[in-house]
């Protein structure tokens, strides 16, 4: 398919304004703003409805088994050998044909993500930053989610640490409700991420009081289960 084909079947499907507004923020200007949140590990979860799902086995990554994620998160396998060689913590969750279909990592250390914002997240004694964590589609609104964050917790907890700390993008209104519905805390501090022309990066932290994530705490107050725990 031609660069001009493909161009015209996205103003067609979202709209002209749309796709020059794609276009602007991948070629021209794009700022990103990372809201920091953060959970103490043994505190628990709150109450969730969220849907059971089929029977998984949980397994550290390795860089012998990342051979796992080919099936649903092909793109990702070599990364995912990287992550494991370079000593982070990852878990995922296997189903019953041996494919990954949820996982998280765990940083103790400052983490320099270069496969995404391509910055750094530096980190406190006794806390550490939880990032790459996904899961496919069929299992969005599942319990593996929160399964996934008490399993992590566990491994954290052994290691010493006490808070899970992660970013969260403003925009990602879903993931920010995710968060909240968990109990996560705000810690008052923004990473803005900007990238110019598609090329150069820029990065500054900004901090705050109160809450920025109000508004959608509310849509997010969590409703008692009645799934069986």
């Amino acid at each position: 398919m031609s660069v001009l084909q493909a161009l015209r079947d996205g103003i067609q499907r979202k709209g002209l304004r749309a796709v020059l507004k794609q276009l602007f923020r991948r070629y021209v200007f794009f700022h990103t703003r990372l809201v920091w949140l953060e959970h103490d590990v043994r505190t628990p979860l709150p109450p969730h409805n969220l849907k059971p799902y089929p029977p998984m086995r949980l397994e550290f990554i390795t860089v012998s088994n990342a051979d796992a994620f080919a099936r649903h998160f092909g793109d990702r396998v070599e990364t995912m050998r990287e992550l494991a060689a370079e000593g982070y913590i990852g878990l995922m969750y296997l189903d019953a044909q041996g494919d990954t279909v949820g996982f998280a990592w765990a940083s103790t250390r400052d983490y320099f993500d270069r496969h995404f914002y391509r910055c750094n997240f530096p980190i406190k004694p006794g806390e550490y930053f939880q990032f790459g964590g996904e899961a496919i589609r069929e299992y969005w609104g599942s319990r593996i989610s929160a399964d996934m964050q008490l399993e992590m917790w566990k491994v954290m907890a052994d290691h010493g640490c006490n808070t899970m700390v992660d970013v969260c993008d403003l925009q990602n209104i879903q993931a920010i409700k995710m968060h909240l519905r968990m109990g996560f805390q705000e810690r008052g501090k923004i990473t803005h991420v900007y990238r110019l022309f598609g090329r150069w990066r820029f990065f500054r932290d900004t901090l705050y009081r109160g809450s920025v994530l109000d508004a959608i705490r509310k849509q997010a107050t969590p409703r008692a289960s009645t799934a069986p725990a």
